[in-house]
């Protein structure tokens, strides 16, 4: 039986720890401390790492973890992550060292160049950095709106039942914003009622659903005419182009508070 620890970190940041009560694999660890007291609190010893792409955020406890665990650190081959030794791109399939876990790899450029996601069909999980969030999206640093649309597009096609192990408890926020983009959407002010709920007794909002997101986040509904109409009628845009939808939309994130 595989299960995810939820390890929070700097502000916001979540590190997910999967393991079978022996062994785990850690999904970018950023911070060392709070994983090697995990690993200890739970009896763990640590088989794997695995990052998604290169922010410091991600990475930078690596170093210490390996001076700790020698183990394979599984990463985005053009992402450009020294302490990556098993180097992967699109469609790689990947066994986790001692926990029989099959991961594939699903590449997701925008926020990053070389930015990848990881995705268990057998468990229905998806852990994909900072690409796709609860309610919103990463900040376009490296990519285009045209690769982050894209790969939006890729991780919407899962399962609705998949869940999606983010890494920032950005979710208020960002269905503020969406609440502005769709203050119709029903379903999203259902949702905001309960992320507020979990928040105020101190319980993470994520992981989300794949189903969950596709009916709230305005970054996998930028094709909805409302959406569109929304934005013009702000003269925000003057096209109803889907890519133009999206670079707005981003675009507003950047600055909305």
């Amino acid at each position: 039986m595989l299960n995810v620890l939820t390890v929070p970190a700097f502000q916001d940041n979540y590190l997910w720890l999967i393991h079978d009560g022996v062994h785990a694999a850690v999904v970018d660890p950023g911070d060392a401390g709070p994983i090697r007291a995990a690993l200890a609190d739970h009896g763990l010893a640590l088989a794997a790492i695995l990052l998604t792409h290169h922010h410091a955020d991600h990475v930078g406890g690596v170093p210490a973890l390996l001076k700790d665990f020698p183990v394979p650190v599984f990463g985005p081959r053009s992402d450009g992550i020294a302490q990556v030794t098993v180097p992967l791109v699109e469609n790689d399939t990947i066994r986790v060292p001692s926990l029989g876990l099959t991961l594939r790899v699903i590449d997701v450029p925008g926020h990053t160049r070389g930015h990848i996601a990881y995705y268990s069909e057998e468990q229905g999980w998806l852990f994909c950095g900072d690409t796709l969030f609860a309610g919103g999206c990463g900040r376009l640093f490296e990519g285009t709106p045209q690769q982050m649309a894209n790969s939006l597009d890729k991780l919407a096609s899962l399962p609705d039942k998949t869940q999606i192990f983010c890494a920032h408890e950005y979710t208020l926020a960002n269905l503020r914003f969406a609440n502005e983009v769709e203050p119709d959407n029903m379903q999203l002010t259902t949702r905001i009622r309960s992320e507020q709920a979990k928040r105020e007794q101190g319980i993470p909002t994520v992981p989300s659903t794949v189903g969950l997101e596709k009916a709230t986040n305005p970054f996998l509904r930028f094709r909805e005419p409302t959406i569109a109409d929304r934005l013009m009628s702000r003269g925000i845009i003057s096209t109803r182009e889907p890519i133009a939808v999206f670079a707005a939309l981003r675009e507003w994130k950047n600055s909305f508070r």
